[in-house]
């Protein structure tokens, strides 16, 4: 049993306790709504973020082997590096908010600027063209990975402190206040039977 320090045994503090005690149980009930809605948005994400980590995982894959065939033609490897030396293409993000379970999640929009062709052909393959053709195709998608992700780390994170709080209310600040209202009512009831004796007595000694 934990009794809380700066409550003395009297009506008005059993009172406040018990005022704080029902708001302690409604707060829980809200906690733990907020935890089992979040963890169900969760789950719908993390399914969303495997989803597309296979696809982008697949596409990366196939165009890595593009450029690695770019690169097996290409007669000069500097040719190569002096072709990606200078970057074309630009992407400008734009990012907005949205509000789930109390949460800020970010949606991005990402919108790809420019050819990224940015070199001359004389030097380079075919096969160079199509392998970064393919990789400015799947740009949205790795923004998508990306926008999903985030969203996952965020929800974790306040899944994490949604969890502590309510650990700490159901396991601490409402046992303690239990354990201190039944204190004090065992006290006020000690205290009634104590003057209920002593006024009997008093009755007997003036009858």
């Amino acid at each position: 049993m934990t009794i809380l320090t700066g409550y003395k045994p009297t009506k008005m503090a059993l009172l406040e306790l018990k005022n704080k005690h029902k708001r302690a149980k409604k707060g829980h009930k809200l906690l733990k709504d907020k935890q089992e809605g979040l963890m169900k948005a969760f789950m719908d994400v993390i399914r969303e973020v495997q989803k597309k980590r296979k696809q982008v995982e697949a596409e990366l894959g196939e165009v890595f082997k593009k450029l690695l065939i770019a690169s097996a033609v290409i007669p000069h490897p500097e040719y190569l590096e002096t072709a990606l030396m200078v970057p074309t293409t630009k992407v400008e993000l734009n990012v907005t908010t949205e509000n789930v379970m109390s949460v800020k999640l970010a949606n991005i929009q990402g919108k790809v600027e420019g050819n990224i062709l940015g070199y001359g052909f004389h030097e380079t393959s075919g096969e160079l063209d199509t392998a970064l053709t393919s990789l400015r195709e799947i740009l949205p998608l790795l923004l998508e990975l990306a926008e999903m992700e985030k969203k996952a780390e965020r929800m974790a994170d306040e899944l994490e402190k949604t969890r502590r709080r309510v650990n700490a209310l159901e396991h601490v600040m409402i046992p303690n206040l239990q354990d201190t209202m039944k204190f004090i009512s065992q006290v006020l009831e000690e205290n009634g039977r104590m003057e209920k004796i002593i006024s009997m007595i008093v009755k007997a000694k003036t009858a």
